[in-house]
């Protein structure tokens, strides 16, 4: 019985949604569109990658960091570059003074073993040096590690040299740069039960800096011919997702359609019903068009200006050949429009009716039963 029951409620809410064009489509101006910042994206099928989350930290490549350091001791002459500068592989960074004999003493000039940015300075003008002490780092850091720390349980899904993340960086604007999985760390973290995952990535422009908090969509399957839209396109409450969808007929008009979700990565969430390719959907400001519609052109005027003649107030069209009527010339076959709405209207009738009998039927069988 109760399956019964949420079949007629679902039954007549359908009927519901059918005739409330007008209570489900916000028209504006094209100042209102400019106002609101819209903007639409072409609903197609594409491919829809699953993804994990997960967060991590810039990391130096190990075989890229250099170490400046003096063959024979002596105290520092003068410092040539600076934490922070940029240096050509063989360029002079310090001079060294040797303690040999001379008048003066041999200065001895020591240069970039790589071409990078100059880390770590430990040296000041004047301080003894020795041959067995660091004075100076150099990193290459055109290309980076990014170390994600993946839950455990995603490990056996991850393959080095072929799976790949969208890494997105918050210190350099968000943008998001393309990894390639090098490898998996050598043992797991048994207090988070993570792993580390690294991968490689570009950084010609010099923007990442080691320990920077990066933020990894790593790609676990990919599925082809999927509807998807930006996830910024839903609205409404998890049990009752709608989008907004630009009118096929009426300028500056966009319809609130319901939909069916399926998977979702950081970026885009997968459409199972709702739409159809090449529906335009709103992408930016669907939030604020919930808002929007009061005080701006009714649906009626929309239509009127649109078609060339008179509606109704709800848009249906004014039958009986009233004012503002026309003829099959204009190209709009109402008359047929009206027949397919009529027909689905007669379809939702009669199944409430067969419904509501097979719920008395329930009931009376139920209560003979129950006798």
């Amino acid at each position: 019985m109760a399956t019964l029951l949420w079949l007629l409620a679902g039954t007549l809410a359908m009927g519901a949604e059918g005739d409330g064009r007008e209570a489900n489509t916000v028209i504006l101006d094209e100042y209102g569109v400019r106002n609101l910042g819209i903007e639409t994206a072409t609903a197609e099928e594409r491919s829809f990658e699953e993804t994990v989350f997960a967060i991590g930290r810039v990391e130096e490549i190990p075989s890229r960091h250099a170490v400046v350091s003096s063959r024979v001791p002596g105290r520092i002459a003068s410092i040539e570059a600076y934490e922070g500068d940029a240096v050509a592989a063989d360029a002079v960074l310090v001079k060294v003074e040797s303690r040999q004999a001379g008048d003066p003493p041999p200065v001895l000039s020591l240069r970039a073993p790589i071409s990078g940015l100059v880390g770590t300075s430990h040296i000041r003008v004047g301080e003894p040096v020795e041959p067995d002490r660091e004075l100076l780092d150099v990193l290459d850091l055109s290309r980076v590690w990014a170390v994600a720390r993946v839950p455990e349980h995603y490990a056996g899904s991850l393959e080095n040299g072929r799976t790949r993340a969208r890494i997105r960086v918050p210190a350099t604007g968000g943008e998001a740069f393309e990894g390639t999985l090098l490898r998996l760390g050598t043992e797991a973290d048994r207090e988070s039960g993570t792993i580390d995952a690294i991968f490689e990535i570009d950084n010609s422009r010099q923007r990442m800096r080691p320990g920077m908090r990066a933020e990894f969509a790593i790609v676990t399957a990919e599925h082809a011919n999927v509807i998807s839209v930006p996830a910024g396109a839903l609205q409404g409450p998890p049990e009752r997702r709608v989008v907004y969808v630009k009118d096929y007929d009426l300028p500056n008009a966009f319809v609130r359609v319901p939909v069916q979700t399926g998977l979702r990565n950081e970026e885009s969430v997968e459409i199972l019903s709702g739409l159809f390719p090449g529906d335009e959907v709103v992408t930016q400001g669907a939030y604020l068009l919930g808002f929007a519609g009061g005080g701006g052109v009714s649906l009626k005027e929309a239509l009127d200006a649109a078609h060339g003649h008179e509606h109704n107030a709800d848009g249906s069209e004014i039958s009986g050949g009233s004012a503002g009527g026309h003829s099959e010339k204009d190209g709009h076959h109402h008359k047929e429009e009206a027949g397919v709405f009529g027909g689905i209207n007669r379809f939702l009738a009669i199944s409430c009716g067969v419904l509501l009998v097979l719920l008395m039927l329930s009931l009376f069988v139920r209560r003979k039963g129950g006798a």
